[in-house]
């Protein structure tokens, strides 16, 4: 009965690795979402079960029993957390999916943190041996790990709803203040694992307080436009810190899960990072040389700007051999989605060809434009990424820019001064004609004025996105049938 737990955690495992392959396509994204939810229902009856019954897991594997208010205790915290992350799931909208993911990530952390100082206490005394000194070495190291993103992702919450300023916080010698926190940290672990129980219970107080203070820094430090590489940054420290619990407990499930999570994070964040041309280094160190960037033009000169209507934009798409749709926050946040798809049938019925347009970085969350666009039952071969539409634009009628900002900017190619100069962008001012969907001339997440706004090309369809797809979308359904 010993290698039971194993088989538990080996078949849970698999799930969680084939929910990850599931996810990486739209295709089998709703297989891979069920797969991870088996997953997980495995590892928590799994964890119950032996947990209650410590005879079934037997030999290395077997854990404590627990006594009948322990046992009520523990169903309770289950049946809260379940109740409460349903009630989540099903009231939390679209726009604030972002929020979530990132003050989840917190709990994780949280959780890390708590673990090993509970794990520490259990201690009790002193110990000798290769396995005690790893054992200490584990317990400092995944506070440390928790507490950085404890604290980091309350304030990428914060930032995404609006609690923190999008601005990046520039303090005089930061990076020297970051380093002095983590050396500190190291001696205060090498005092944990070498000096008494009390100096070392007192030393991971210490840690925890200093990695709380040195994750709040490192994402104050990073400005708006990052904050989707930021999220998924510390959804990978959160799979380190899941990682870093397994080994204090020990449960091989959570070793495996975390590193999973965690090697998927940093490989996601990579390749944002790519995306936006951003140093993957700058950004885990809290926007490293982010103090350089400058302004984004001359905001003294006057600029003029071009404004249309609803009516006249459907009389555009509609007389285009090729429109491309280009989505952002502002779309999500008006729900105009669906609407949108709507026009979108109503201009491949009149002989047009019609896409989506999507930057790696729309919206607060990676892949947050894709989820919205596959809850409107938008097809997925009309949905493409930017390396891929991005040259079609020059000989594309119209294109439809919807409460998008910094992803379709000019200046991130042609003035070194900005603050997003050489990210990647959508070439949307190459078409012959855009149109932008935006409530006022206000700048957008990262706070960079936007020249395409003032190209003769360009023209401004002010209004909530909503009312003006809606008006576009009844214009369309009034013209005759081609």
């Amino acid at each position: 009965m010993g290698s039971l737990p194993l088989i538990w955690w080996l078949i849970a495992s698999v799930c969680f690795i084939f929910s990850l392959g599931g996810l990486s396509r739209h295709e089998t994204s709703r297989l891979g979402n069920r797969l991870g939810i088996i997953g997980m229902m495995l590892a928590i009856i799994a964890a119950f079960c032996f947990k209650l019954f410590p005879s079934i897991g037997g030999g290395a594997h077997a854990i404590g029993g627990i006594g009948s208010g322990s046992f009520i205790l523990l169903l309770s915290m289950i049946g809260v957390g379940g109740a409460i992350g349903a009630v989540l799931a099903q009231r939390v909208e679209m726009t604030k999916m972002p929020e979530l993911v990132a003050i989840l990530h917190s709990f994780v952390g949280l959780a890390a943190v708590l673990v090993g100082l509970a794990n520490f206490g259990n201690l009790h005394v002193d110990g000798q041996g290769g396995e005690y000194y790893i054992h200490l070495l584990e317990i400092a190291v995944g506070i440390f790990i928790g507490g950085i993103t404890f604290t980091g992702s309350v304030v990428a919450w914060g930032k995404l709803n609006g609690r923190f300023t999008s601005k990046p916080l520039i303090i005089p010698n930061r990076h020297w203040i970051n380093l002095a926190m983590v050396a500190t940290c190291v001696v205060l672990g090498l005092f944990v694992m070498f000096l008494n129980w009390w100096v070392g219970l007192f030393s991971l107080i210490l840690i925890t307080f200093i990695s709380f203070a040195l994750g709040a820094h490192l994402v104050l430090a990073i400005g708006g436009a990052d904050m989707p590489v930021v999220v998924s940054m510390l959804n990978s420290y959160s799979g380190w810190a899941a990682a870093a619990v397994g080994f204090m407990l020990p449960n091989d499930l959570l070793i495996i899960t975390g590193a999973l999570v965690g090697s998927s994070g940093a490989i996601l964040s990579y390749i944002m990072c790519r995306a936006m041309n951003r140093s993957f280094i700058s950004v885990i160190l809290g926007g490293f040389g982010g103090e350089v960037a400058g302004g984004a033009g001359d905001d003294s000169a006057v600029k003029t700007y071009n404004t249309t209507s609803a009516e006249e934009t459907a009389e555009w798409l509609a007389n285009s051999e090729e429109v491309i749709i280009i989505p952002g926050y502002g779309m999500a946040v008006a729900q105009a989605q669906h609407a949108i798809r709507e026009i979108c049938e109503l201009l491949q019925k009149r002989g047009v060809k019609a896409r989506f347009a999507i930057h790696p970085v729309a919206g607060r969350l990676p892949g947050h434009m894709n989820v919205l666009l596959a809850e409107a039952n938008v097809p997925y071969d009309i949905v493409l990424e930017m390396e891929e539409i991005n040259e079609d634009f020059p000989n594309t009628g119209t294109v439809l820019v919807i409460g998008a900002n910094d992803i379709v900017n000019p200046g991130a190619q042609d003035d070194p001064s900005s603050p997003i100069y050489g990210m990647p962008v959508l070439e949307c001012w190459k078409a012959q004609n855009v149109v932008i969907l935006k409530r006022s001339m206000a700048t957008g997440y990262s706070g960079v004025d936007n020249p395409l706004f003032y190209k003769e090309n360009s023209w401004m369809l002010f209004g909530d996105a909503k009312a003006s797809v809606d008006g576009i979308l009844q214009a369309l359904r009034q013209m005759n049938p081609i």
